[in-house]
């Protein structure tokens, strides 16, 4: 049975699927095209915000709302066309949300990603139907580290944030569970634990992680 005061608000982007080498490519594609490098370090040290925020950063504030929009369109065609057919989870995360949903957790998705990455995503991997709640990056003004997408999840699962715990792997996607007044864990697919250790507890794989250590992670303090 459903435990309606606890749930876990999962990351989906290098948490869930292993998507991070199709977005770098994509991204890499649409800077190049516009005279701008990006390298791998800067794509990680962006990677879980939204693709205004990345936009601006890398091109600079003052790019009109209009090239930020064409700039997104092509990036997401982009990163669909690269990673439709070569979709895998990462270790551990299909079977932690099956298993966390028979302990009795709420869940929810609460990524930067557009809502039709997020359909393409959860549909390939056949795990729609698990969570009680999605949140998408058009849904809030703001992306991560805004805390807005986070609280927005725990508000539609009807559950406290101080008894709500993230599961991210990405920097700002750290910061925003911590501005939510969230429980965070990290894992490192994306970043190494130096970049994370704002989290809770941080892991390399979720494999290792049982619906217990979560639970377990509810009892300690923010």
């Amino acid at each position: 049975m459903l435990n309606k005061t606890k749930a876990v608000i999962w990351d989906m982007d290098g948490v869930i699927a292993d998507t991070a080498p199709y977005h770098f490519k994509a991204w890499q594609e649409v800077f190049q095209k516009r005279g701008v490098t990006l390298t791998e370090d800067d794509f990680k040290r962006n990677f879980g915000q939204r693709n205004d925020t990345i936009t601006r950063t890398v091109l600079g504030k003052d790019i009109s709302p209009g090239e930020i929009e064409t700039v997104a369109t092509e990036k997401e065609e982009n990163f669909r066309k690269r990673a439709k057919n070569r979709l895998k989870p990462l270790p551990g995360a299909v079977e932690l949300i099956k298993s966390l949903r028979e302990y009795g957790f709420l869940q929810a998705l609460g990524s930067s990603a557009p809502p039709e990455n997020v359909q393409l995503i959860t549909r390939k991997l056949n795990i729609e139907t698990l969570f009680q709640a999605i949140v998408s990056g058009r849904e809030v003004k703001e992306g991560k580290p805004s805390p807005l997408g986070f609280l927005l999840a725990a508000k539609k699962l009807g559950v406290e944030p101080q008894n709500c715990i993230v599961i991210e792997d990405a920097i700002a996607g750290v910061a925003a569970a911590k501005k939510a007044g969230m429980h965070c864990l990290a894992v490192t697919n994306t970043n190494p634990r130096t970049s994370l250790k704002e989290a809770d507890l941080i892991v390399d794989s979720l494999k290792e992680v049982t619906p217990s250590d979560l639970e377990s992670l509810l009892g300690h303090s923010n």
